[in-house]
């Protein structure tokens, strides 16, 4: 038995249950094999056993009170899983599944994605299993107060810096930021996603969807297609596919689709326009849905229950949430002639149908590649903060331009080191990997 497979066997009995996190790992580690054969050294000073368990682990109950007059207790989680390249920098997620095998998965994924971004960022996440929607502005800022009271002692500039995810926006890093800034009485930049008037970094809203869009256009480019024609088929309607949308639009493709927990819609004319505006409205509405877009664009038709993959289009893009795509929905996909998937949120592709898609001629641009412009912007934000200074929005887009074109060429270099073709999956992995890696035996078993 080789070390990754012994290894996954011995996390599959230490995590059981953690669905997700064993999920991503088996992903990581398996595109690994060849990394270690070729240097043995990882091996003996146990990197997959050290980078496999995070380096802190934190849960707690974050007790709060409703509009009529109730307690409610919801569960906080923070994982500080890997400090070797900086500070832990990872986002904060409020949604009702929230739990540890979910924080572990995007925290162990963010060790990766925030290697390959080149800059000095470890890897976290953290949340809660609250879920925003519905509740009124005071429960939100009520039950943010009370979660960075617990929250406030283990993070800081230098430590810990966490950003929004799913479920939190600039609204809730404003509540939890304005409770630390008062605890701490520090105003230190410690949380990112902020408004613009408060040490925001201006265009920080668009820069996950423009990430995304900047990978795929190289994707296509390095398989000698462009993207200015194409037509784009686009899960999720909050902000990551917001920015996608917009992006995709602006560089000349056609994106065709959006989708929420109800359904999907297929606007055949294009989300374009003032149509992408009006995504902005869906999310805060705070209903979740995206039924309400056939209502206001008529030409548009609404799928009750639907997925968007069993529609025709050369390029997909889930942005909703994890493990969207099945292996069913892989072989519509290439029934579709599919030839390109970039992922656009955190593990959106089950991994037997990235197998299927790979094996079928899909090139598959992976998350942690692919969107690691949120996180790129997000540690550019903390430069700002730090350096006193406010940075341009045409900066912004210049330098999460360069970044996102260093992540491609980093993840195509070590697909041609290890003859691994068009394999960015096991690319980007290997990219990651290796810079994490050697700052660990540099710094010694720690």
């Amino acid at each position: 038995m080789s070390y990754v497979s012994e290894q996954l066997e011995k996390l599959a009995k230490k995590n059981p249950g953690q669905e997700e996190f064993l999920q991503t790992a088996t992903e990581v580690l398996t595109s690994l094999e060849p990394v270690f054969e070729a240097n043995p050294q990882y091996q003996k000073m146990a990197l997959i056993e050290r980078i496999t368990e995070p380096e802190r682990q934190i849960m707690f109950r974050v007790p709060w009170v409703d509009d009529n007059g109730n307690v409610q207790v919801n569960r906080g989680f923070r994982v500080q899983f890997n400090s070797a390249l900086g500070p832990y920098k990872g986002g904060l997620r409020f949604a009702p599944n929230v739990n540890i095998s979910i924080i572990k998965f995007l925290g162990f994924e963010q060790i990766f994605k925030n290697s390959l971004t080149g800059l000095p960022i470890g890897g976290g996440k953290g949340g809660a299993d609250f879920d925003p929607n519905g509740k009124s502005d005071m429960e939100i800022m009520r039950f943010c107060q009370s979660f960075i009271t617990e929250l406030y002692r283990h993070i800081g500039p230098n430590t810990d810096v966490p950003a929004g995810d799913l479920g939190v926006g600039g609204r809730e890093i404003g509540y939890m930021m304005g409770q630390y800034k008062r605890i701490r009485d520090a105003y230190d930049g410690t949380l990112t996603g902020k408004g613009v008037g408060y040490g925001g970094l201006l265009g920080r809203a668009e820069a996950t969807g423009y990430g995304i869009v900047f990978y795929a256009r190289e994707m296509l480019k390095y398989c000698g297609e462009e993207l200015a024609g194409k037509t784009a088929v686009v899960s999720g309607f909050g902000n990551v596919a917001w920015g996608t949308c917009k992006k995709l639009t602006e560089l000349g493709a056609k994106v065709i689709t959006i989708s929420g927990p109800d359904g999907y819609i297929l606007d055949e004319d294009g989300v374009s326009g003032e149509k992408i505006d009006y995504l902005l409205e869906l999310r805060s509405s705070g209903k979740n849905i995206c039924a309400p877009y056939a209502d206001k664009f008529p030409g548009a038709k609404f799928f009750a229950g639907e997925k968007p993959w069993g529609v025709k289009a050369d390029l997909y893009i889930p942005c909703a949430t994890q493990n969207e795509i099945y292996l069913e929905d892989a072989k519509k996909m290439v029934a579709n002639g599919c030839k390109f998937l970039c992922e656009g949120a955190n593990m959106p592709t089950r991994n037997e149908a990235i197998a299927y898609l790979q094996e079928n001629g899909v090139v598959v641009g992976p998350s942690k590649a692919a969107n690691a412009g949120g996180v790129a912007c997000s540690c550019i934000e903390m430069a700002q903060n730090a350096e006193h200074l406010v940075f341009t929005e045409e900066e912004v887009y210049a330098k999460l331009e360069n970044i996102m074109v260093n992540i491609f060429k980093q993840s195509v270099a070590a697909c041609e080191k290890y003859n691994l073709g068009k394999n960015l999956v096991a690319g980007a992995n290997i990219a990651g990997f290796v810079k994490v890696a050697d700052a660990m035996m540099a710094q010694g078993i720690v």
